[in-house]
């Protein structure tokens, strides 16, 4: 569970993940700092933004390059992460971050949730995403 910082509201790790793909994907359209993207989005959502959510966005960005550079790893010849699209992106650097740096979430629950959000939010993107978190998730387990 996730509580909001202006109201005492509980949200599931999957709506706290959905407010930080959110925010992601807001931050994808302007150079502004994340400290304006959290605020003028907190209005959005219901309680505010959950701890969570901006604890994972603030260490995408801390950390975006390295992320990005694991993404790339699995791209398609040819491909950059410019051809990705935006909601994708936002989705793909969510979980890899959740892969990558935090192990108190499985994986599978990161990969499954990441799925979930591309099948909301993408046309016909969820198996390329699949696709991509799979592979991140193959190349971790070989390096264990």
């Amino acid at each position: 569970m996730c509580e909001t910082e202006k109201e005492n509201v509980q949200l599931t790790r999957s709506e706290a993940r959905e407010q930080a793909f959110m925010l992601l994907f807001s931050k994808s359209f302007d150079e502004e700092p994340l400290e304006n993207t959290i605020d003028d989005n907190g209005e959005i959502f219901r309680g505010g933004v959950c701890g969570y959510a901006q604890a994972v966005v603030t260490g995408i960005e801390a950390r975006q390059d390295e992320i990005d550079s694991i993404i790339s790893k699995y791209l398609k010849k040819g491909w950059t992460l410019r051809r990705i699209s935006r909601p994708s992106l936002a989705i793909l650097r969510l979980a890899v971050y959740e892969i990558t740096y935090l192990e108190s979430i499985p994986d599978a629950v990161s990969v499954n949730e990441a799925v979930e959000l591309a099948k909301k939010y993408t046309i016909d993107e969820s198996g390329f995403v699949n696709g991509i978190l799979g592979s991140v998730v193959r190349a971790k387990e070989e390096q264990s």
